[in-house]
């Protein structure tokens, strides 16, 4: 048989007690003022659920561009987005001349 086989009853009952001896972790509710909040400056709406921020997150300044949705009446982050880095950034906008160049390339 391969490795992929059956366990056996004993493994199966083992573990089964291990589980039923441990109780699950409560998960506790992060305080608002707590420090891995992030501050957010809203620079510019690209689109209706579209904008670019300004944050301080862990300690490090971010540039976050990304999509919003709205929950509760509440505008949310989504997936779809980049947080640049301020390396990050400053070689994007060192290369915009040439960004700009392209698209005027293809145009």
């Amino acid at each position: 048989m391969s490795w992929r086989g059956k366990r056996k009853d004993e493994d199966v009952r083992a573990s089964d007690e291990e589980s039923k001896a441990r109780a699950p972790a409560k998960k506790v509710a992060k305080a608002a003022d707590s420090s891995d909040e992030s501050d957010d400056i809203v620079v510019c709406n690209i689109s209706k659920n579209r904008r670019v921020s300004v944050r301080n997150w862990n300690g490090k300044i971010w540039i976050d561009i990304r999509e919003f949705y709205v929950k509760d009446g509440k505008p949310l982050p989504g997936k779809k987005g980049i947080s640049l880095s301020m390396d990050q950034w400053n070689t994007l906008r060192n290369h915009a001349g040439d960004i700009d160049k392209a698209l005027s390339d293809l145009s």
